[in-house]
């Protein structure tokens, strides 16, 4: 496919579009599932870590799932907890814990459960989380659950464990869409926030990109080439079914959802160059926010929906750039590096994530928008495509590792990562969904 003209990619070997464009919509193989499960592996050490104790759930060796090591996990990939050695206790959620054992072992708080199956197949999961140092019982929920949502049960410990130490929502239960190539194939799947348990949205021959969330977590916009040209499609994750939101003369492309869930921004080439419009979700005639003789592309919204984010190369390269969500004269946000692209901001409006080519390689940055100071957070060389955790505290990413796409989750301060390993395929095109009501 020749490279298109709005190609700020910083794959070579794929196109800005091939990237970021979607499928026809097939029938997935229940046999590719294989292809969506992960193997999570955290590295490094952040300044500040609370040693959190989890015992293992009485009754977890009989359960299909392993609810304290996926509740650890969780726990220890945001990068704000440290496990302590659980092994040789036998505790459930009814058990007063000898804290003066736990002091010693290091741990500042504990969590103990069971998990149970009930004549109806179901599991009922229970759990009580105690503060150590102060010898409070902090509280603690139960589940009752069919089999396939023990996993979603256990990201929802983790979420209770994560607001009670840390006074911050937790983000376990939301969910993720990447896109997967494997051979000629390319999937689209939604996935619980750690990558596992996915479920395949579409399948395709033709490439697949730009998946992104609606705001109540029930859509996904995305772009498709099964006409031999990017068309924006919207998605309902539920029911499957999608409906035609732009399909103009020439490109269309780089959908972004308004806030309110009924406006998208797009990138459309109808009247020549490439430039900003935003549309209803449902379709209709398009209304152009930029005016330029450059390539503005790339779009997202403050989370408050008053401002947009932007990559264009009216200064002679691509940059970021901001504006009103009326439109309006733009403002230049990166100055440091003489590309950047793929901007994400978070849902507290204080950083903006993006990518910066150094030295040939394309690093994922991030900036605090009221200082403007940006640095650098990762040692490789092909990252792409940032999109920020709902609560603002964690950035999922694509990169390449051992000469294979890999997603990443990473803190602000790029101290601790977690690699989210694909057994097959390449993985790419990731975004952040929101938090899910439970």
């Amino acid at each position: 496919m020749k490279k298109p003209l709005q190609d700020f990619s910083p794959t070579p070997s794929s196109s800005f579009f091939a990237r970021r464009a979607l499928i026809a919509v097939l029938a997935a193989s229940p046999a590719i599932s294989a292809l969506a499960q992960f193997r999570v592996e955290v590295s490094g050490v952040g300044l500040t870590q609370l040693p959190i104790a989890l015992v293992p759930f009485k009754g977890e060796d009989g359960s299909p799932q392993k609810i304290s090591a996926i509740v650890q996990a969780d726990l220890e990939r945001s990068g704000q907890f440290r496990g302590v050695d659980a092994s040789g206790q036998a505790l459930d959620e009814t058990s007063r814990p000898d804290l003066s054992l736990w002091r010693q072992r290091t741990a500042d708080s504990l969590v103990a459960g069971s998990v149970t199956r009930l004549a109806d197949g179901r599991y009922d999961v229970r759990f009580r989380l105690w503060d150590v140092v102060r010898g409070q019982d902090l509280g603690g929920q139960s589940y009752t659950v069919p089999q396939g949502d023990l996993r979603l049960a256990s990201h929802r410990i983790a979420d209770y464990v994560y607001e009670k130490l840390t006074g911050e929502k937790g983000i376990f239960s939301t969910r993720i869409a990447y896109v997967t190539k494997g051979g000629s194939r390319y999937n689209l799947w939604v996935a619980d926030s750690d990558g596992e348990n996915a479920q395949a949205a579409l399948a395709s021959p033709e490439p697949i990109i730009s998946p992104r969330w609606s705001s109540n977590g029930s859509q996904l916009a995305y772009v498709s080439f099964e006409s031999r040209k990017p068309v924006v499609y919207v998605h309902n994750v539920a029911s499957g079914q999608r409906r035609l939101v732009a399909n103009f003369r020439g490109s269309n492309s780089a959908p972004a959802w308004a806030p309110d869930g009924n406006t998208l921004a797009v990138t459309l080439s109808r009247d020549g160059g490439s430039q900003l419009y935003t549309i209803s979700s449902s379709g209709g005639e398009p209304r152009r926010l930029t005016q330029s003789n450059s390539i503005d592309t790339e779009p997202v919204y403050s989370a408050d929906g008053s401002t947009i984010y932007f990559v264009s190369d009216r200064g002679g390269a691509p940059q970021i750039y901001k504006m009103s969500a009326s439109g309006g004269n733009p403002t230049r946000v990166t100055f440091s590096g003489t590309y950047n692209i793929s901007p994400s901001i978070s849902g507290d409006g204080r950083w903006l994530a993006y990518i910066s080519r150094v030295n040939g390689g394309f690093k994922l940055h991030v900036m605090d928008l009221q200082s403007g100071n940006a640095q650098a957070i990762t040692d490789t060389t092909a990252d792409e495509r940032p999109s920020f955790a709902p609560n603002s505290k964690l950035i999922v990413y694509a990169t390449k590792l051992q000469g294979r796409e890999a997603l990443m989750t990473t803190t602000l301060d790029g101290k601790i990562k977690a690699r989210l390993a694909g057994q097959a395929g390449d993985i790419r095109e990731p975004d952040w969904g929101p938090f899910q009501k439970q």
